[in-house]
């Protein structure tokens, strides 16, 4: 079977890399051009691009123009996200008003928000106006989940994510796309505070993600990075369980943030071969790797 042109929904890139130091590990984000040259690799038509532009975990911020001016060079290759942290404007507990921000955002195209990285907790007064102001502006927000605060970035919540339910049933309305280690931890039921923030392996007994989803129509799941690529391949029975039970709420991703990255290309091993094995159906397999984000993005 040839492997489909898919969509990646979680894609970072820095615009003028000559400008941008190396971070901490030696490495940075790809310039749009190395990303492109990384999608032919990987039979990608089209990347989502994600701004950065909390302070956490960064060296530099991924600015929303970075990803405007990378999106307008290669319309055909990438669409993007804005971003905005709730902390910005007035810097306190009483909440910003981003009504205009996010009008302007999506007058010029974003089709959604993220990646939400602010070290907050995910209930946080701020964070609960910034979400009521996304689902006014009908954008969906792509979230990375933390465990604590000061532990480096994204958004702060315990084990079994209650205050993500606690957001989830107050703005109904609003699509939240989960990503990060503690957030796809809870796709098993033996899930604990110390394998939270890892890779936890072995069977999957469906746990605190599938409950979620079954609750709450407005969550959905982005498989990029290491963190939702393990939560399938660690336990390809129930992965396929998983992609045809929520397989129009779930989005194939990459999140390449060095040019060193294996996992995207591991990782689409994997899911064509769930489609070729026949674990899962072609209709299930086209849903999560293309149509979905195509749906979402209006292309």
């Amino acid at each position: 079977m040839q492997s489909l042109k898919k969509i990646d929904i979680h894609a970072h890139i820095v615009a003028f890399p000559q400008w941008v130091p190396l971070n901490l590990y030696g490495s940075r984000m790809l310039s749009p051009e190395e990303l492109i040259r990384k999608y032919d690799q990987l039979d990608i038509e089209r990347g989502v691009l994600l701004p950065i532009v909390s302070p956490e975990g960064q060296t530099v911020p991924l600015s929303v123009e970075g990803c405007i001016y990378a999106a307008q060079k290669y319309p055909d290759r990438f669409s993007w996200f804005c971003n905005v942290d709730p902390r910005a404007l007035n810097n306190a507990a009483a909440p910003s008003d981003f009504s205009f921000l996010l009008a302007h955002y999506k007058k010029l195209g974003a089709r959604g928000v993220g990646e939400m990285t602010s070290n907050i907790f995910t209930d946080d007064p701020r964070m609960d106006s910034f979400f009521s102001y996304c689902e006014e502006a009908g954008l969906p927000v792509l979230f990375h989940i933390s465990t604590g605060i000061g532990n480096w970035y994204g958004m702060v919540d315990e084990l079994g994510l209650p205050r993500l339910e606690k957001m989830l049933k107050k703005h109904p309305k609003l699509q939240f796309i989960g990503h990060s280690q503690p957030f796809w931890s809870e796709m098993s039921a033996d899930n604990t505070d110390e394998i939270r923030n890892d890779y936890p392996k072995g069977k999957v007994t469906p746990g605190r993600l599938w409950t979620l989803m079954r609750e709450y129509e407005n969550l959905s799941c982005d498989l990029s990075a290491g963190s939702g690529a393990n939560a399938l391949m660690r336990d390809p029975e129930n992965a396929a369980a998983f992609l045809v039970e929520f397989q129009d709420r779930i989005y194939y991703g990459c999140d390449i943030c060095a040019d060193t990255n294996k996992h995207p290309f591991i990782f689409r091993e994997f899911i064509d071969g769930l489609c070729e094995s026949g674990a899962i159906p072609k209709t299930v397999y086209r849903k999560v790797c293309r149509d979905n984000a195509a749906k979402l993005l209006g292309v």
